[in-house]
């Protein structure tokens, strides 16, 4: 009995069609989906990268994409994630035009901190993260690939940096993306988009002092259901959510702005720098004179 044909072998490539990366290649690589796809007659057959994660960041067109046998048929603005493990490939209409982004698994995993997490929640699967509910965020991504593209032709100082923490800052937006839709997914599309209209009111409020109550009037719930809300999805009170953002704003001031302690009270709509001063010290644990200490001491050593 003749033995059945070996399975073709997948071709491996740092970049497609190029099968190795020069000596003083960098770690993070960024070109225009039509840049490569067009010398191909808009097709890129199935490859893998050794080492390497990409994004696909389409912001129209289409694209069919074969990802590890399954075929995915997706449309602009969307983002494919895609493991160095994974063979894939992707045909696409002649009007596709986005961004590949190839990034090291270097520059992926040496974040500091928890940020390698973050990232690494992007490729434990292949996603295709949709942008078009999201159109603020798709613009900023847009604008960080663009830079992306331009600090790429062009180096100047600290190059390498710029490439790592713009492809960083991409990254992070899609993180918060796909955080936010399994949000949406657990807790209830509808208690999602109130939960959030709540915190938008509360960043254009927050200064106004305004209490639970009228946020629940303009939402047009009862107050105990914006609490039963927030605790569920932010595992705070609705009133504390206020506070903590009243005193951000605190901190930020105390931080950058060269006010007196009483000048940037009344300016978070305290008409008493002094209980100001005990709220602050209540929910951040040091007094604002201190805190302002604290922050200078650490710029300057």
């Amino acid at each position: 009995m003749p033995k059945p044909a070996p399975s073709p072998k997948i071709p491996e490539f740092a970049l497609y069609g190029e099968l190795t990366r020069g000596t003083d290649a960098e770690g993070v690589h960024i070109e225009l989906i039509e840049t490569r796809s067009r010398q191909h007659d808009w097709h890129i057959g199935v490859h893998r990268h050794a080492g390497l994660f990409q994004v696909l960041f389409l912001f129209g067109g289409r694209v069919v994409a074969d990802i590890e046998g399954e075929r995915w048929e997706c449309a602009g603005p969307v983002a494919l994630t895609i493991h160095p493990s994974l063979a894939h490939g992707f045909a696409f209409s002649e009007e596709a035009h986005g961004y590949v982004l190839t990034l090291d698994q270097n520059v992926l995993f040496a974040a500091a901190g928890h940020e390698g997490d973050l990232f690494a929640a992007l490729f434990v699967q292949p996603l295709a993260i949709a942008l078009d509910p999201v159109p603020e965020v798709r613009e900023r991504i847009e604008a960080l690939l663009r830079n992306l593209i331009l600090e790429a032709a062009w180096p100047r100082q600290g190059h390498t940096l710029m490439l790592e923490w713009l492809a960083r800052c991409a990254l992070l937006n899609l993180v918060r993306v796909q955080a936010e839709r399994r949000l949406a997914d657990k807790s209830g599309r509808g208690d999602f988009e109130l939960f959030s209209r709540f915190r938008v009111e509360v960043e254009r409020h927050y200064q106004e002092q305004w209490q639970v109550g009228r946020y629940a009037d303009l939402l047009r719930i009862p107050p105990a259901r914006l609490n039963r809300l927030c605790l569920k999805l932010a595992g705070k009170t609705a009133f504390d959510i206020t506070q903590d953002r009243l005193m951000l704003e605190a901190c930020r001031k105390l931080t950058y702005v060269p006010a007196s302690i009483a000048s940037i009270a009344y300016e978070l709509g305290f008409q008493d720098p002094a209980y100001f001063s005990r709220l602050f010290k209540k929910l951040i644990g040091v007094t604002p004179k201190e805190f302002r200490r604290q922050t200078q001491a650490a710029v300057t050593t």
